[in-house]
């Protein structure tokens, strides 16, 4: 990074750092509920840890590293919330990512080096679906936190990008972004910024069960590179959710 690349990232970090901090103050029976949840369910049974997660794995990025993707998944889950952890995508979904970087070397991309991960709210819950159930045992005051850390998530990942650009950035999951979706007000969010890196905003399947990978060979054409590929179906699932949009 350029040393004001790396002014602006620092400081878009420590927005996000500030941020998680806050909800964990403004929600301090967020614990319980989780836990609750946890007990509640037929998974596995853990304690949570981490109510309100901020990826520790930007603090080891430094102003040498390369950035070459911003990649935002859904929210931490039962590893990203753990205590040894503490970081995005570090579960089974991770694995597969770091898999399908390193056998598409053409990428150019080492998933733990070269991406920056961010979520649609930092908040946990063992899947995420669950944060419906969570909204309801928390009730409106909650949901509206929630709600709030879509807002400030969208406007965090402007400010990542301002530092990063012109990085792609990859929506990965957007199943819950629809209309009365769990993340329908990320999507509202982002729908109003979007001009923002309009030219290089992609969306896919997530990498949980494999749908990302299944999904690009599915599609992939015959003759067409990887990163082709990734470009058409990227922008095609873009305008399924958003809609088609006018550039800059």
């Amino acid at each position: 990074m350029t040393s004001k690349m790396w002014k602006k990232f620092a400081a878009a970090r420590e927005n996000y750092r500030e941020e998680t901090e806050r909800l964990s103050r403004e929600l301090p029976k967020l614990g319980k509920m989780q836990q609750r949840l946890v007990d509640s369910r037929d998974g596995p049974a853990y304690i949570v840890e981490t109510p309100v997660v901020y990826n520790q794995a930007m603090d080891e990025m430094g102003p040498k590293d390369e950035i070459k993707l911003i990649l935002v998944g859904d929210n931490p889950g039962r590893r990203e919330q753990a205590g040894e952890n503490r970081r995005y995508l570090v579960g089974p979904s991770g694995k597969i990512a770091e898999r399908f970087f390193r056998e598409e070397p053409s990428l150019g991309i080492d998933f733990r080096k070269n991406v920056l991960i961010l979520n649609k709210t930092p908040i946990h819950t063992p899947r995420t679906v669950e944060l419906r159930e969570l909204c309801r045992l928390g009730g409106p005051s909650l949901t509206e936190a929630i709600a709030g850390s879509q807002l400030a998530m969208v406007r965090l990942l402007e400010e990542f990008y301002a530092a990063l650009a012109p990085v792609p950035v990859w929506i990965i999951g957007y199943s819950e972004m629809k209309k009365r979706g769990i993340f329908e007000v990320y999507t509202d969010a982002l729908k109003k910024v979007t001009v923002t890196f309009f030219g290089q905003l992609y969306f896919y399947r997530h990498f949980s069960m494999n749908q990302f990978t299944i999904d690009l060979h599915k599609q992939a054409r015959p003759g067409e590179t990887t990163a082709e590929t990734l470009e058409r179906i990227g922008v095609a699932y873009r305008e399924r959710v958003l809609g088609k949009l006018e550039g800059p």
